[in-house]
């Protein structure tokens, strides 16, 4: 039996969870999330607690045990704290500032380089250098932020680019000086 899948999970107050056949409904206070769940996992909700349970042992049936629960959870975790995600702007020169709900990144390049945030997500800018996305997705949240970092990710030689909050950026060793 899986060890994450077979645990079930409690329902918080304020949070409703509804199971319409292979469609599994959160709705919570910050907000309403649904879920898909693949043909053979089977979703219930007793007694305030959500349980997912699998028919039988084969291969892809216990792959998606634990990740079938591992993401119902997460739903119910969005619609009750949320989710966020930190990213910092290092370099001289390299600035970020809010424009309205978009956000302008000054990254070396020629020009400014404008985000608009996705459906249900938010960014805040912190001081010129530090920028916070967040949302009631897990993988939402987690997918702007990565959209945001390729702009311009982090160089080995001296570390300029845009980081997640407490990423170490392995550094290199220059050219050898005479």
């Amino acid at each position: 039996m899986s060890r994450i899948g077979r645990l079930p999970i409690d329902i918080p107050a304020g949070v409703t969870v509804s199971v319409d056949g292979r469609e599994v409904s959160v709705k919570g206070p910050k907000g309403e999330l649904s879920l898909t769940v693949a043909s053979p996992i089977q979703v219930e909700v007793q007694d305030g607690q959500v349980l997912v349970t699998r028919p039988d042992n084969e291969r892809e049936s216990r792959s998606l045990h634990g990740l079938t629960r591992t993401l119902i959870n997460n739903d119910i975790i969005g619609v009750t704290q949320g989710y966020t995600k930190g990213l910092e702007v290092v370099g001289t020169g390299y600035r970020v500032q809010q424009k309205g709900s978009s956000v302008e990144f000054a990254l070396g390049f020629s020009h400014p380089v404008l985000i608009d945030p996705p459906a249900g997500i938010t960014l805040t800018v912190e001081g010129t250098n530090k920028l916070t996305v967040s949302g009631i997705s897990k993988q939402a949240v987690g997918e702007a932020a990565a959209n945001i970092r390729k702009i311009r990710k982090p160089e080995p030689y001296k570390g300029k680019g845009v980081r997640y909050a407490g990423e170490v950026v392995r550094r290199k060793a220059g050219k050898a000086g005479k």
